[in-house]
C-alpha cells in the first residue's frame, strides 16, 4: 500500500499551476509553483493526516480533475496532447485543489491551517516550512496574481470550504 501523499500533491499542485499560471518568466513561474505546492500540502495533510489515511487514498484514488477542469472551464482536451496528460490527472484530488484555493486566497484561514498541522504527524507545522503560503513577499504575490486572486478562486474555493472550516480547531491563531 502507498502512505505517499507526493503524487496526489505534485498532480494538483500542476493542475493550480495549469488553471492559473504565472505571471512573468522562469522565476515567476517558479514562486507560482512554490506557493501552489506548500497549500496543497498543507491541505493534502489536512486531509490526510495519518498513514493509514494516506494509504487508503493509494487504494481508492483521488478522483482526478474533471469536475475542477469544468467548474473552471478548463480544456483538458488541449493538455492531452502531451502523452501522459491523462496521466498525472487522474492524480488530481479536487477536495485538496478546493482546500488549496481557499490557503492561497485566505492568510487568516492559512495561518489556521498551517497551526492545525502543529497536531497531526505529518509536520511540525512550523511558519518556515509554509513562508510563502503564510506571509508572501510582493514578489510572490506579483507572480502568483492569478492564483491567488479571490474571484478568479471562488468557483474552486467554493466547492468544500465548508468541510476545511469543519477540519480546523475553532478558535486558533493564525501563526505569522
Amino acid at each position: 500500500m502507498q502512505a505517499d501523499l507526493s503524487p496526489v500533491i505534485a498532480a494538483t499542485a500542476q493542475w493550480l499551476t495549469r488553471a492559473y499560471p504565472a505571471s512573468g518568466g522562469a522565476l515567476a513561474s517558479a514562486l507560482c509553483e512554490v506557493q501552489a505546492r506548500q497549500a496543497v500540502t498543507v491541505a493534502a495533510w489536512l486531509r490526510y493526516p495519518t498513514r493509514t489515511d494516506a494509504a487508503l487514498l493509494g487504494l481508492a484514488g483521488p478522483g482526478g480533475s474533471a469536475r475542477l477542469d469544468w467548474v473552471t472551464g478548463a480544456d483538458a482536451a488541449a493538455h492531452d496532447d502531451e502523452d501522459d496528460a491523462h496521466a498525472w490527472r487522474t492524480w488530481v484530488d479536487e477536495v485538496v485543489a478546493s482546500w488549496a484555493a481557499c490557503l492561497l486566497t485566505d492568510p487568516e484561514l492559512a495561518g489556521r491551517a498551517v497551526a492545525a498541522l502543529a497536531e497531526g504527524s505529518h509536520s511540525t507545522g512550523t511558519p518556515a516550512e509554509f513562508r510563502r503560503l503564510l506571509t508572501p513577499d510582493d514578489g510572490d504575490r506579483s507572480a502568483a496574481a492569478l492564483l491567488r486572486h479571490p474571484d478568479l478562486l471562488a468557483p474552486v474555493a467554493g466547492l468544500h470550504h465548508s468541510q476545511l472550516l469543519d477540519r480546523l480547531p475553532p478558535g486558533r491563531t493564525p501563526i505569522a
